[in-house]
């Protein structure tokens, strides 16, 4: 089973675009990807500001931060 995931970006940020552009393949294949605006909780923003875009699966915690390709993204969620 595929795990849910969560990307943790902003509004205007061009990597947070670069980063759902590779996911578009996989979310078409099934992933379920929650895009998370860091502004909207002040946890987020002192935790993500500086790192994001960052993929977060929702059963395990575990993250995966920009830089990413197709690759990592496939190894990130087997």
């Amino acid at each position: 089973m595929i795990p849910e995931c969560q990307l943790f970006g902003t509004l205007g940020c061009h990597l947070c675009e670069v980063a759902e552009a590779v996911l578009v393949p996989f979310v078409e294949h099934g992933l379920l990807v929650e895009v998370v605006d860091i502004v909207e909780n002040q946890a987020w923003v002192d935790q993500y500001a500086l790192r994001i875009p960052v993929l977060r699966r929702t059963d395990n915690g575990a993250e995966l931060d920009w830089p990413f390709e197709a690759e990592q993204v496939v190894s990130f969620l087997g």
